[in-house]
């Protein structure tokens, strides 16, 4: 027989999914639960913290236990990057997400800062520079409203965004167009990118930022931007919480043999 607080945790999941309590509605204070007769504080207590773990809660002080939102977003993978969007419009890359998703968004839901740092290991490798370089960290906190989704440090050489719009601390994309329209305006128009995935664990400092639930994993990105010429024009370090993100790819399948033959 399952203990009290599976049992409550197992009924008041059930509630949650067939939609009794939505997406940002409070449940129910842990003592009008031991007023109804569904357990002792600690019986409560225990079933709201197993919710928070299955990541259908989240708990702050000052705001009780809350329904999270379960339809993640998209996070487009090709398409984002589309040229038409941020050089000849202004859907920089998260601002194109949300538009896929169907989700508001405000400009400044973006904020950052940009600091000379000396080149980690893997940001001087991405740019075949020596460890120790001094690069640009263009880092970025990016919400849902109150609700941070993930995180986005770009590291740059200098001579490539010194005197630009990417090194100004101002909340929101760096003007019309983010970024690559700024990158494409001094001379440097973005041609290719690769980008490597891997889950992980969150650091308890991610947790924090991101406000995570107990046992959350994170997806880390890495995301190297590339020149027509192979340079590399930009190398990006991001985390997302993995839950808040539906990954979406939609790309033409390579035929190598086929291509292979048409450039003979």
């Amino acid at each position: 027989m399952a203990p009290k607080w599976r049992e409550l945790a197992d009924k008041l999941a059930v509630q949650i999914r067939r939609g009794d309590y939505t997406p940002g509605q409070r449940l129910p204070h842990i003592r009008e639960l031991v007023d109804a007769g569904e357990g002792s504080k600690a019986t409560v207590n225990a079933a709201y913290k197993a919710l928070e773990a299955e990541g259908l809660v989240t708990s702050t002080r000052g705001h009780g236990t809350v329904v999270r939102e379960q339809v993640p977003l998209k996070r487009l993978g090709i398409a984002r990057y589309d040229k038409v969007k941020w050089r000849d419009g202004d859907d920089v890359a998260f601002i194109a997400d949300r538009v896929a998703s169907g989700r508001s968004y405000r400009r400044n839901e973006q904020t950052q800062t940009v600091n000379l740092v000396k080149a980690p290991p893997v940001v001087a490798a991405a740019h075949g520079l020596p460890v120790d370089a001094e690069v640009y960290a263009r880092a970025r906190l990016v919400k849902e409203g109150e609700q941070p989704t993930h995180t986005l440090t770009s590291y740059y050489r200098p001579e490539h965004v010194q005197g630009t719009r990417l090194v100004d601390p101002t909340p929101g994309p760096a003007g019309r167009g983010g970024g690559f329209k700024v990158l494409y305006d001094a001379g440097y128009e973005i041609d290719h990118m690769k980008e490597e995935l891997t889950a992980r664990a969150p650091t308890p400092e991610e947790l924090k930022l991101l406000q995570l639930p107990p046992g959350e994993p994170v997806v880390e990105l890495h995301r190297t931007t590339y020149t027509a010429s192979g340079m590399v024009i930009e190398f990006a370090i991001g985390v997302h919480a993995a839950s808040r993100f539906a990954w979406e790819y939609d790309f033409k399948v390579p035929d190598s043999a086929k291509d292979g033959k048409e450039q003979e």
